[in-house]
C-alpha cells in the first residue's frame, strides 16, 4: 500500500512547485488540502496521509491547520506526518515548525530521491510523541535550540509520552502511552 499526500498552503508558486514535485513521488495520490473531512475519508483508504506544507512568509497562516491536524480526534490524522518545505528555511522557521508539532523541515530544492527518503523516514519506525498543555507532536527536544533555552520556555506540569509506529498497511499503532506527573519536590525546586 502507498501513502497519500496533501499539499497545504496558499496556491502560489511555492505551493505549485511542491505539488508538482509530490506528484512525481511514489504516492497513492496528491491533493490540495481542503479540510479534515476530506482527509478523514481518504484515511480510510490509505492509512498514512502526509501533510506537505508549502513555504509561506508568515508561519502563523499555517498554525490553524497544524493545530487541527495535531488535535484531531482521529489517531490516523493526529499522528500524520507534517512536513514543512521551503527554500533555505531559517533557524527561526525550523523552531516555529517544531513548536507547531511538525515532523520535519525540508530545505528545497531536493532531488526526488532525497525527498522520498525524507518522507520514508516517517513510516515503519518507532517514534515518540509528547502531549503537554501547549504542545502535541514528535519528540524534538534535542533539535535546534539548546536545552537550557527550551527548558526556560517550556511550561511545567504533567505530560503524556506516546510511542507510535506509522505503517503503510496498518496505519498508526500506539505502542506505549505513559502519563508522566512531575513530583511535587521537583516542581518546588524549579520555583526556587
Amino acid at each position: 500500500m502507498k501513502a497519500y499526500a496533501y499539499v497545504v498552503g496558499p496556491q502560489d508558486m511555492a505551493w505549485q512547485t511542491l505539488f508538482d514535485m509530490s506528484k512525481d513521488l511514489d504516492l497513492a495520490g496528491v491533493s490540495d488540502y481542503r479540510g479534515l473531512s476530506q482527509v478523514e475519508q481518504q484515511a480510510g483508504q490509505t492509512p498514512v496521509c502526509y501533510f506537505l506544507f508549502s513555504a509561506v512568509k508568515d508561519l502563523s497562516q499555517l498554525r490553524p491547520v497544524a493545530h487541527a491536524i495535531r488535535f484531531s480526534s482521529s489517531p490516523l490524522i493526529r499522528f500524520s506526518p507534517m512536513v514543512y518545505c521551503a527554500e533555505e528555511p531559517s533557524i527561526e522557521t525550523a523552531v516555529a515548525c517544531i513548536n507547531m508539532g511538525f515532523d520535519d523541515v525540508v530545505a528545497l530544492p531536493q532531488t526526488k530521491a532525497k525527498l522520498a527518503d525524507r518522507l520514508a523516514r516517517q513510516v515503519d519506525r518507532n517514534l515518540v510523541f509528547y502531549e503537554s498543555q501547549g504542545y502535541f507532536g514528535p519528540d524534538r527536544r534535542n533539535r535546534v535550540a539548546e536545552r537550557t533555552q527550551r527548558t526556560a520556555k517550556a511550561p511545567g506540569g504533567p505530560f503524556r509520552r506516546l510511542e507510535i509506529v506509522r505503517s503503510l498497511l496498518d496505519g498508526v499503532s500506539v505502542l506505549r502511552d505513559d502519563v508522566v506527573a512531575i513530583p511535587a519536590v521537583a516542581a518546588m525546586q524549579t520555583l526556587q
